[in-house]
């Protein structure tokens, strides 16, 4: 790292944009050649090393580059389309994988060129994803892998995936994971729909036969999967719960607006609870700014947990009370079909599918009941719950 890399503040990322900008017309320059642009700049994520998107800059000063960015009427890379490669991929590929790997991976999944999703969850191992049984068996020219996976977002459009598998099935169900990023597009990955309580499939099964991973996309040691998999699932929580939001942002800002345009529906008894809602809401919102603040000089640890579940909490909540404002109007749910959606959308559709889709957020990211055991074993500091199959090998373990 050079003198003047480490020197980096907020004027000297503002002249680096004004450059970007020079040479690239946000106007002109093709959407993709631009993201590129940025990216090589360094301008992509400030706090990531240089030539891999970043200027090993304090990562609180993202903000200022986005902000200019924005003003210039700079496109970006869709984050909500790109969100598991951006806030789960991202990170753990830095941390663990090889130089080969993250300047062949990190530039195309941050342009959003490539599409990630993440293969954790299995039908036997959804709370408890150290039970997972999908086995990954060495070979000569790498891992041959065998198993299934469920509730996995974004599976129908993604050219990537980080992937989690047991290696060892001898010793103790924590110590025998191994992690892969995984070509989504090669032979042996079958992808089947999961229809939804909103009609859509969002999310899909698995299917790995027999397909082969080379031993250079492996991602940490052997046997050390599981440790891999907890830098991905801080990140997770933390991008589900923690993302930055404008005051009456995301579910509030719906609920509030319906409340304002049907003032024929309103009760003191809705009244109150809108306005209890509108507070939490607010107060979760500023809890995950404060949140970010840490996340700028260090890692996520288990406070996104807690981030995680006042999300979904509240999400819920609001939808709920959205659907009571509304009465008899709320029975209305014009887009029931059978669609393969790229996004989640919750304020762009009716009450309706925002009532039926807040009930998977308790369930997606970490269900509520194991944050609710992370929150008060590693935030509380509480005893932890009898677990009698720590140092059972995973083959014996009930299933």
């Amino acid at each position: 790292m050079t003198t003047s890399e480490k020197s980096l503040d907020a004027e000297a990322l503002r002249a680096r944009v004004a450059d970007v900008l020079a040479a690239h017309d946000p106007a002109t320059t093709d959407r993709l050649a631009f993201l590129r642009a940025r990216f090589d700049a360094g301008l992509a994520w400030v706090h990531f090393p240089v030539g891999l998107g970043g200027l090993d800059a304090p990562r609180e000063l993202q903000s200022v580059v986005d902000a200019e960015f924005a003003a210039a009427g700079a496109p970006d890379n869709n984050p909500r389309r790109i969100g598991i490669g951006l806030g789960m991929a991202a990170p753990t590929i830095l941390k663990f994988g090889s130089e080969e790997l993250k300047q062949r991976l990190l530039r195309p999944l941050w342009t959003g060129e490539e599409v990630w999703c993440q293969l954790f969850s299995e039908p036997g191992a959804g709370s408890d994803l150290a039970a997972l049984a999908t086995r990954a068996v060495r070979d000569e020219d790498g891992w041959i892998v065998n198993g299934q996976k469920v509730w996995t977002s974004s599976a129908h459009t993604a050219q990537w995936a980080i992937l989690v598998t047991r290696t060892d099935p001898d010793v103790p169900k924590h110590r025998g994971m191994t992690y892969f990023v995984l070509d989504m597009t090669q032979p042996g990955v079958e992808v089947r729909p999961l229809r939804q309580i909103t009609g859509e499939a969002e999310f899909n099964e698995v299917f790995l036969t027999d397909a082969r991973i080379p031993d250079a996309q492996r991602l940490g040691e052997v046997g050390a999967g599981w440790q891999v998999a907890q830098t991905t699932l801080m990140n997770e929580r933390v991008a589900i719960g923690g993302n930055a939001q404008p005051r009456e942002g995301g579910m509030v800002g719906k609920v509030a607006e319906t409340w304002r345009d049907r003032p024929e529906l309103r009760t003191p008894e809705l009244r109150d609870r809108l306005v209890k809602l509108w507070a939490e809401a607010e107060a979760f919102r500023l809890a995950g700014s404060r949140l970010r603040q840490q996340l700028a000089v260090g890692q996520p640890g288990p406070e996104g947990s807690g981030m995680k579940l006042a999300f979904a909490t509240v999400a819920q909540q609001l939808a709920a009370l959205e659907l009571e404002i509304l009465d008899e109007d709320a029975l209305r749910y014009d887009e029931w079909s059978m669609r393969r959606p790229e996004l989640v959308d919750f304020t762009g559709r009716d009450a309706g599918y925002r009532y039926l889709r807040s009930k998977g957020n308790s369930i997606e990211g970490g269900t509520s009941e194991v944050l609710r055991n992370i929150i008060a074993e590693r935030v509380l500091g509480l005893p932890s719950e009898p677990r009698t199959d720590k140092d059972v090998a995973w083959k014996d373990l009930p299933r």
